[in-house]
């Protein structure tokens, strides 16, 4: 399993996790786990998916969520599982 780390952040508006799904689903990235927070206005959410069964290439899927997010007003960044965990360790 191919494990990445999404995170959005940014005003909350309607339809922020539907199009962040949905773009999803259309590349076969299948969510694991998704922790989502709105405080005084601001949307925040973290995904673990697994993209083991996607066509493209993590730097694809990086590039298209960042213009994704551009589109949306929010922040999108994809970390790879094993950055993530080191960057946090203590």
């Amino acid at each position: 399993m191919k494990k990445i780390i999404i995170t959005v952040v940014g005003k909350d508006s309607v339809g922020i996790i539907a199009k962040v799904c949905n773009y999803l689903a259309d590349n076969r990235i299948n969510i694991l786990d998704i922790s989502q927070t709105i405080v005084d206005g601001f949307f925040n959410m973290m995904m673990i998916v697994d993209f083991s069964d996607v066509d493209k290439n993590f730097v694809e899927i990086s590039d298209e969520l960042e213009k994704l997010g551009n589109g949306i007003g929010c922040v999108i960044r994809v970390q790879r599982e094993e950055i993530f965990d080191n960057m946090h360790r203590l």
